[in-house]
């Protein structure tokens, strides 16, 4: 099965390949693994060692940031690498003082694993989420090197329960310690035979609990504001972006700031189409006086999302009309009710939300306006909020309870 697992590795990286010259995210992760290894060499002192965090993207860095912080706290002469496969990671994190290395993760053959392993010579290694690397991970067990993965989630539908699931029920093998995000993914990998296994929770909710005091003033979007409702709209695509359309035309007293996932200029320019009179967070006009008369607010950058729902009173959380929605934690740590598309149930946080009245679901224009509608309901607003904020709270704790396993002190 391995030769499979082997060559589909090989295929897939030829396709990124072939689609390199038409696609500027297939073109960086070609790019950023040419010579890569030969790179490692001459800037890793293996003889140092590391503690080594792989994410997949910059979500599962965000998810697994307030345990690197930690480590990197309580053992600031150990260096730390931080591996990732997307370019989305990658390209945004790459000069995160957290680290003392930033790379692409090697393609999982068994070549690569063995070099980028002897290398970098972690003392340990730590993935987050997902990301289940057989030839990583059967090198790093060989090699008697602990491997843990954190906010671990699992879900009966996955190949590892399914009959033919063996082999990657084999890849779970070569992991020493899972710290699940719920009691579902525990007796799951229980059923498995996988005991050295508990509940740790999910660590964004660490990384979150403490936004609105560590947040950015950014005084253009108070100025933005100008004490108006506002609702800020995390991470759209162009159907969500579609949908926000009907809240402009039907609230008038409401401001819009629409935060995109992606802020290439195709996809800001057809923004601007959707609402003609919006302006540009980078525009003269509101870096000049901050008195625009404009409604929609366009952000054309990245990083200023966390502390922009500081000035919100409900919060959209883009996503839930395609794979799946962005994260919701970070409006509801500031307690500000979230809105969503349909596509959110394998986001346990979203499912928790809306059974306690602090999420709304909605499958079209039509229920946006009605759950719109409803939260303006300034005591229904501020009480969906407040639910939303306590429940970050309860949650918070996951960080303490890996490194606690991990018997990691300030000492050591």
């Amino acid at each position: 099965m391995w030769v499979i697992y082997f060559f589909g590795i090989k295929i897939y990286g030829l396709l990124i390949w072939i689609l390199s010259p038409f696609n500027d995210k297939a073109k960086k992760w070609i790019h950023g693994r040419k010579g890569l290894l030969a790179q490692v060499a001459r800037e890793v002192d293996r003889h140092k060692g590391c503690i080594w965090f792989h994410f997949a993207s910059l979500g599962e860095f965000e998810q697994g940031r307030p345990v690197l912080e930690m480590l990197k706290l309580q053992r600031p002469g150990k260096p730390i690498v931080i591996t990732f496969y997307s370019p989305s990671g990658y390209e945004i994190r790459k000069n995160t003082p957290l680290a003392t290395h930033v790379f692409y993760l090697p393609e999982d053959t068994p070549q690569n694993a063995a070099i980028f392993i002897q290398l970098i010579n972690p003392e340990m290694a730590i993935f987050t989420k997902y990301e289940y690397w057989y030839f990583y991970f059967k090198t790093l067990a060989s090699k008697g090197i602990p491997l843990y993965l954190i906010s671990a989630i699992f879900r009966p539908n996955q190949v590892f329960f399914k009959w033919y699931g063996g082999f990657f029920r084999q890849t779970l093998g070569y992991v020493t310690y899972f710290f699940t995000q719920n009691e579902e993914s525990r007796l799951l990998l229980n059923r498995l035979g996988f005991t050295h296994a508990s509940v740790a929770g999910d660590t964004r909710f660490d990384r979150v609990v403490t936004l609105p005091e560590t947040r950015k003033h950014i005084p253009e979007i108070e100025a933005f504001a100008n004490g108006n409702p506002v609702l800020i709209a995390g991470s759209t695509w162009p159907a969500d972006e579609q949908l926000l359309t009907h809240i402009q035309e039907r609230f008038s007293s409401w401001k819009i700031i629409i935060a995109p996932h992606e802020i290439h200029e195709e996809h800001l320019c057809a923004i601007e189409k959707l609402f003609p009179q919006a302006i540009r967070f980078s525009d003269s006009q509101l870096a000049t006086d901050h008195r625009s008369p404009a409604r929609v607010l366009i952000i054309d950058n990245i990083g200023m999302l966390s502390s922009l729902y500081a000035y919100g009173t409900i919060a959209y959380i883009g996503g839930g009309f395609g794979v799946g929605i962005h994260n919701t934690l970070e409006a509801a740590a500031y307690g500000l009710p979230v809105i969503f598309g349909p596509n959110y149930r394998k986001f346990q946080e979203a499912k928790d939300l809306i059974a306690n009245g602090a999420g709304f679901s909605i499958p079209d224009g039509a229920a946006l306006v009605n759950a719109f509608s409803q939260l303006c309901n300034t005591q229904l607003r501020e009480q969906a909020g407040n639910t939303a904020k306590q429940y970050v709270q309860d949650h918070a704790g996951a960080t303490a309870r890996i490194l606690s396993h991990l018997n990691v002190d300030g000492d050591n």
